[in-house]
């Protein structure tokens, strides 16, 4: 979009503030169903699909438990996709769950999601999926992956909760943290033009997707796979460990699903939102969960169980299996593309999170205000792409994702729990679009998020209490901007 001479809608608030006149200039909306769909489409499958199948398959330990992880993943974000549909319809408004938070529980409720999302979420998932997409490319490059230099990292006294790693610096940093900012100047430029990216780019990878089925169903199956896959768990496994290991899977599928609630972060920028939410959020994930089980059926197919655990580029590999080195090439420079949709949907839905909070005085204010000519929230872009490149540059985004994933679904479900409250204390609320199932779906949803959190607080205990840490560090700065907020509402002429 390249501004209101160019013939789009140009909506504006007229506020009077005494003797002054300020128009505030408002998002536009500009995201149509196609642009809508692409957008869950295309955050959804990224890297997730080209890395998290083998590590399902090392925390699985049988064919029967992966797939069970794909099944239940799927159904779990479906449940959030129905429950989401009704609060993006319901309150469309930019900032997704912290609209919902704020609405149905008040503004501290709000505000520790839009921190949590703004410091932390989100420039650390846009830090992993460039790291992602640089362990593609050094498929192709291997120069990418030279080490530059390494650090062994150890915190004195925490060794039993925090494990000592070696943080190794390699030209993939750099080369991160230069496809970020190309990703950010694009979203900048206008939300039109990131759509209509983010449409180009899905369609290259659904396509790339696509091949990678179509060449492994259509060739024979492998002598090294024909009657050798565990499908069941070994014997020797009790019940205890089977219900680990497909909690595990399931969190790994979890994350090859993460992106599903991404469009009602610019609810306020979805064409006609009564209808696109439902339809977009719905009918996306029912497809990419058809394209997930599809992917690893594949894989299953052409390559024997414990390579597809040992594999680091599961689709090249299942390519150069079948048609060799330089399909795998081409393969892989499509895995590229596929990240580089994510990140950059990734990027254009969450930056609105931290321009909503700014709007309403409870966030830092050079990431307020919106872009009179490209009509974009530039400057809270400009500060999710910093941090995002700083935490690509010193590589402890993977640390970091662990975190966001167990942060992000305690917000999740805290987000439909403000469904079931909001149904009692504003039944006559407008709802366009109503949750499928309720209370039974909704609920399903919350009691998914309970069990999911809890787990990875037993097997991480030392990483989740360093998320939760970092949630309530914002705290203190809401204190100080809601009595700032609270002095200029009550100061003489207000």
């Amino acid at each position: 979009m390249l501004g209101p001479s160019w013939g789009e809608r140009c909506d504006s608030e007229e506020i009077v503030w005494g003797d002054m006149t300020e128009k505030r200039l408002e998002l536009v909306r500009g995201l149509g169903a196609w642009a809508s769909a692409a957008i869950v489409v295309g955050t959804m499958i990224g890297t997730g699909i080209f890395l998290k199948p083998a590590e399902m398959a090392r925390e699985g330990r049988s064919v029967s438990v992966v797939f069970a992880a794909w099944i239940v993943g799927a159904i779990l974000s479906i449940f959030g996709a129905f429950s989401f549909a009704e609060l993006g319809s319901m309150i469309p408004e930019a900032g997704g769950e912290y609209a919902y938070l704020r609405r149905g529980f008040g503004p501290v409720y709000g505000f520790v999601f839009g921190w949590m999302h703004s410091i932390v979420g989100r420039p650390s998932s846009l830090a992993s999926i460039a790291a992602g997409m640089m362990r593609f490319l050094s498929f192709l490059l291997p120069v990418v992956a030279v080490p530059l230099f390494t650090v062994h990292i150890a915190i004195p006294g925490l060794t039993g909760w925090i494990k000592p790693y070696d943080f190794v610096f390699t030209w993939a940093q750099p080369l991160a943290v230069v496809w970020l900012l190309i990703m950010t100047g694009v979203n900048y430029l206008g939300v039109r033009l990131g759509g209509a990216v983010q449409i180009f780019l899905t369609t290259i990878k659904i396509t790339s997707v696509a091949v990678v089925i179509g060449v492994a169903f259509s060739s024979p199956a492998s002598s090294q796979v024909s009657g050798a896959q565990p499908f069941w768990p070994a014997a020797g496994m009790g019940g205890g460990a089977i219900l680990r290991a497909f909690l595990a899977a399931l969190a790994a599928a979890l994350w090859a699903y993460d992106g599903w609630e991404d469009l009602n972060l610019v609810g306020s920028e979805v064409e006609n939102p009564q209808k696109n939410f439902p339809r977009a959020l719905v009918g996306g994930v029912g497809f990419v969960a058809v394209v997930y089980l599809l992917f690893s059926a594949a894989c299953l197919k052409v390559l024997p169980f414990e390579t597809v655990a040992a594999s680091q580029h599961i689709a090249s590999d299942v390519i150069e299996h079948i048609k060799g080195a330089t399909a795998a090439s081409w393969i892989t420079l499509a895995m590229v593309i596929s990240a580089l949709g994510s990140m950059n949907s990734s990027v254009l839905s969450g930056a609105r999170v931290g321009y909503a909070m700014a709007r309403d005085g409870i966030f830092f204010k050079i990431v307020e205000g919106i872009h009179p000519r490209f009509r974009t929230p530039g400057r809270s872009l400009i500060f999710q792409g910093v941090l995002a490149s700083l935490m690509a540059l010193t590589g402890t985004f993977e640390e970091l994702t662990n975190l966001f994933i167990f942060a992000a679904w305690i917000f999740y479900g805290a987000a439909v729990v403000a469904l079931f409250r909001m149904r009692k204390t504003e039944p006559d609320l407008p709802r366009p679009y109503r949750c499928w199932g309720y209370p039974w779906v909704p609920g399903l949803f919350v009691a998914g998020a309970l069990a999911l959190t809890l787990n990875i607080w037993l097997e991480r205990p030392g990483r989740s209490s360093i998320g939760l840490l970092l949630i309530l560090a914002g705290l203190p700065f809401y204190r100080r901007w809601n009595r700032s907020l609270s002095a200029a509402h009550n100061s003489p002429g207000n």
